[in-house]
């Protein structure tokens, strides 16, 4: 199914993580124009050149998300310069892991609710309302711990429950608007990177970053219209 955004206007945060260059390809190659955002102004200039578009095409942001303030700069900086928003991406992400619940260093649990909790928070808030006028998308990448958490993730998987419960709620709030928001929940993503440092690598419980963005296209869709709270597993085939 060939799916077209010409003329849609899709923000992606965390733009230039591990899965954001595969996203915002996917997405510019459907017409998307883009406006992306992270906290290393080199890595976004990079990013939009290789995306080849036209000078001007698509828009980056530097901020940190974890930041009220510079978060509803980026969307204020959208609507000065597109007028509203039709789908926002939500990539950012982080991990920290391995020990038990009493061994579990203090400063990664700070660092795990700035990355997972607060970002959310911050970005759900700062494109709420554009998002239900223009009746766009708001999509977060999740992973299974969310419901299903082990003893040794206990505060990551925290984390995802905590974020995962924001965008269903956003979902109740975006009922009747013509606007939706969903998850798309994975065990651990395979990037291009990751193939090409190891490409014996036994990467069987990954998901390919193209897979994601291409979930990620078609909720973005018509055909996705009626789609609002759910939980999208792209894992469990092998």
């Amino acid at each position: 199914m060939h799916i077209s955004l010409d003329g849609k206007i899709v923000a992606i945060a965390g733009a230039t993580g591990g899965l954001g260059p595969t996203v915002a390809a996917v997405f510019a190659s459907a017409g998307a124009t883009l406006s992306l955002v992270d906290r290393d102004a080199a890595k976004l200039d990079a990013l939009i050149a290789s995306l080849g578009a036209p000078p001007g095409k698509h828009h980056r942001a530097t901020a940190d998300l974890a930041d009220a303030e510079q978060t509803r700069a980026w969307a204020e900086q959208i609507r000065q310069r597109y007028g509203r928003v039709d789908a926002v991406l939500h990539l950012v992400g982080g991990y920290r892991g391995g020990q038990t619940i009493a061994q579990f260093p203090d400063a990664d649990w700070a660092l795990l609710k700035q990355l997972l909790i607060e970002t959310t928070w911050n970005v759900v808030r700062a494109f709420v309302e554009p998002l239900k006028a223009s009746g766009g998308r708001f999509i977060l990448v999740s992973s299974p711990q969310a419901q299903k958490p082990l003893h040794v993730n206990a505060a990551y998987a925290a984390c995802k429950a905590a974020s995962e419960t924001l965008i269903l709620a956003l979902a109740d709030e975006c009922r009747g608007t013509g606007a939706t928001a969903n998850i798309i929940v994975v065990n651990a993503i395979l990037t291009p990177q990751m193939r090409a440092d190891k490409p014996d690598a036994d990467y069987a419980q990954f998901t390919a970053a193209e897979d994601i963005a291409s979930a990620m296209l078609y909720l973005c869709s018509d055909a996705a219209a009626n789609m609002n709270g759910q939980r999208l597993s792209l894992f469990g085939a092998r």
